[in-house]
């Protein structure tokens, strides 16, 4: 008789989506051991940009963003937003998506708190 592979709380395959989203907190953990008050922060993981407007007033096919920040206002909090797809197609691997996933992260907390990235994250354009 065979037991499990592998014990329950562990899961056997995360999605690509879970394990995405697993990166982008991956960086957020980083970054709030320098600057807590991004637990004011609120960060999400999108499948794609929305396009406002024609896309090609929007952006092109070389500058779909990565990420964005939507202001704290009405009574919501701040948020970073990381776009998926966009990210994931421009990576071969775990290391560079996770790499990109973190600049993304530090650039766009850098906009939010009106500071540098290289403020956000010394290390940050090093990879």
């Amino acid at each position: 008789m065979r037991g499990p592979i592998a014990p329950p709380q562990v899961p056997l395959a995360a999605s690509r989506a879970e394990a995405f989203a697993d990166l982008v907190q991956d960086s957020v953990e980083r970054l709030e051991r320098r600057w807590p008050q991004l637990a004011d922060i609120d960060f999400l993981v999108l499948e794609v940009p929305r396009l406002e407007g024609r896309p090609e007033d929007v952006w092109s096919d070389e500058a779909v963003p990565l990420g964005g920040t939507i202001s704290a206002r009405d009574g919501h909090r701040a948020r970073v937003v990381v776009y998926r797809r966009p990210v994931e197609i421009r990576t071969k691997g775990r290391d560079e998506r996770a790499a990109l996933v973190h600049e993304v992260v530090v650039e766009q907390v850098a906009e939010l708190l009106g500071l540098t990235p290289e403020t956000v994250d010394p290390r940050y354009g090093e990879d």
